[in-house]
């Protein structure tokens, strides 16, 4: 005979494996939706490496400050927004808009340029 405390736990036990499953599957969800990959652009040595690189639209670009110096990241053009200062180890991303050739460089730093190539 299955009791009223015995229906309560076995209430609890399925809502628990629901909500692990459900966000397990939400996880999958948000890194596959939109296809979409994550590039990473290392801020070394005064220099941006990859210094140039292709991506799609819709992809997100990451910059990170690998120097003891502070730099930061600015669009020729203003056809994206500029990063603030970045210290050691601090990021700055950005979401690839519509396919074009987008020059930036390091306002500290003018010498430090790079370039994204956005595809459709």
């Amino acid at each position: 005979m299955i009791t009223f405390i015995h229906k309560i736990e076995m209430a609890a036990l399925i809502c628990g494996i629901s909500s692990v499953a459900m966000s397990a599957f939400a996880d999958d969800a948000s890194n596959t939706s939109a296809g979409s990959k994550s590039y990473k652009i290392e801020i070394k040595d005064f220099a941006f490496n990859p210094q140039k690189i292709t991506v799609k639209s819709g992809e997100k670009i990451t910059w990170i400050n690998h120097d003891e110096e502070p730099h930061t990241v600015v669009s020729v053009g203003k056809k994206f927004p500029k990063s603030s200062g970045l210290d050691t180890d601090q990021e700055f991303s950005i979401i690839a808009g519509a396919p074009g050739t987008y020059e930036y460089f390091c306002s500290v730093h003018p010498k430090m340029t790079g370039t994204i190539v956005v595809e459709k």
